[in-house]
């Protein structure tokens, strides 16, 4: 009985010990955060930007990218029709140019394109993705506790599920991280996950700018067929 006694203990004793050990979600975001962004310049960032994005059978679109999180600020332009298109948002409000000439009629912002939906889009959509992993933080984003390991491909990855709340969206995501280097290699996200639709993008290369790392190229696929929607390249302004 002393011998079985003891035994059980040792393998009691050793599960704990190996629980302990075990790294969760919290923990580990909290590593590849001070990786992407080592001394804290995400919430104070103020950085310019070029991103490309080429798409199958279309040409490629170039985008500048102004962003200034102190003042809340984010600007994007890019050509149209030989005229520099800009729209610049400062919180919730939206201003829109062409060149330098500030355009205010609704009509003629209508003709022109401009949305104001559409502006606050973007400025949540480049903010979030270039902000990875750092927007994780953000108030209303639900991390799973438990962190996940997974094999795609032969290769191992470490992965933090993310949910939100209603009222910031209704997607879930997944972040694929090297376990040994901490690099962001991979997000997913699904509408219903049940139906296997959403995207995943590929993180290759990366720019350091302003002391935050991002990735260089980001390509999108398809979760159903694997079906390559485009590719972004951010190159240093």
């Amino acid at each position: 009985m002393n011998i079985k006694l003891l035994f059980f203990t040792f393998c009691m004793l050793a599960f704990a010990s190996l629980k302990a050990q075990e790294t969760g979600a919290f923990e580990f975001l909290d590593k590849v955060i001070a990786r992407y962004d080592p001394n804290n310049n995400w919430p104070t960032f103020k950085g310019d930007f070029v991103v490309t994005m080429s798409t199958p059978n279309k040409k490629d679109r170039v985008t500048d990218i102004h962003i200034n999180q102190p003042k809340s600020t984010f600007v994007l332009s890019n050509a149209k029709e030989g005229k520099k298109h800009t729209v610049k948002v400062v919180n919730d409000s939206v201003h829109f140019f062409v060149d330098d000439r500030q355009i205010v009629n609704e009509e003629e912002q209508k003709k022109l394109k401009f949305n104001k939906e559409r502006a606050l889009f973007m400025r949540n959509y480049y903010t979030y993705l270039y902000g990875l992993p750092m927007k994780l933080k953000d108030k209303g984003a639900i991390v799973d506790p438990k962190l996940y390991s997974k094999t795609i491909n032969k290769k191992w990855y470490k992965v933090i599920k993310v949910t939100y709340d209603k009222e910031v969206g209704k997607d879930t995501w997944y972040f694929y991280f090297n376990p040994k280097s901490l690099d962001m290699e991979m997000y997913q996200f699904f509408h219903d996950e049940t139906k296997n639709d959403g995207e995943y993008i590929l993180l290759s290369n990366t720019e350091i700018i302003n002391g935050v790392r991002m990735p260089a190229v980001r390509a999108w696929y398809t979760n159903k067929d694997d079906k390559l929607l485009g590719t972004d390249v951010l190159t240093k302004k």
